[in-house]
């Protein structure tokens, strides 16, 4: 009996609940009271579509006066009556070398006599150039006399014989020019030069400087 009476009131202990009176959360909703406000619709208006273009009523009709030139093309396909070309028939046209060609692209310069032996001909001639003008150069006493000097310009064309001509100046006074021609005058006959093993015209040119002391 006791233990029936114990289990009775933990039961009863356990399952007793009870509620509040009164409720402690305000279950009121604060409501702005711009939201009771009638909000206004915006119509958006469509513009109306582009009218069609009018079909003219009546068609001109334009003659055609230019003529059509037609391009015929050739076939380049071969058949049986094709008649194809020998290996002697074909001609081989050599390419013309000039006759003349200037010293900074000639293959075989013009050798200067001393130069021979050298394995840089074109050095070789400049240099024996440059001595041969100071070895031969004479100031003439008129142009002394009236203080000109100056740098003159030669050009001379080494001939295929390997003899100069064709001796062109250019400088500030004619007393220098005269000077100049002299000093070409004097060069040696050279080797000639040679393109693809055949002599050529070699045209070169120096300038020559005269200044007084």
């Amino acid at each position: 009996m006791g233990l029936c009476l114990v289990m009775a009131l933990a039961y009863v202990a356990l399952e007793w609940k009870s509620y509040d009176t009164t409720s402690i959360y305000d279950t009121a909703l604060n409501v702005d009271p711009l939201l009771d406000e009638e909000v206004p619709l915006i119509l958006l208006k469509t513009l109306p579509p582009p009218p069609a273009p009018v079909a003219p009523t009546e068609i001109d009709i334009v003659e055609d006066d230019d003529p059509i030139e037609e391009t015929v093309i050739e076939t380049t396909e071969v058949d049986d009556e094709t008649e194809i070309l020998l290996v002697d028939d074909v001609v081989i046209v050599d390419k013309v070398i000039e006759d003349e060609v200037p010293f900074s692209v000639i293959e075989n310069v013009p050798v200067f006599p001393g130069c021979e032996n050298e394995t840089d001909k074109k050095a070789c001639f400049q240099s024996m150039m440059q001595k041969h003008v100071q070895r031969t150069q004479r100031y003439p006493e008129a142009a002394v006399d009236i203080g000109a000097e100056g740098r003159v310009s030669v050009m001379f064309t080494i001939q295929k014989d390997g003899s100069i001509s064709n001796v062109k100046m250019r400088g500030p006074h004619q007393l220098l020019e005269k000077e100049a021609a002299r000093i070409i005058g004097k060069l040696p006959k050279m080797t000639p030069g040679k393109q693809r093993g055949r002599a050529v015209r070699v045209p070169f040119s120096i300038p020559i400087t005269f200044k007084l002391q």
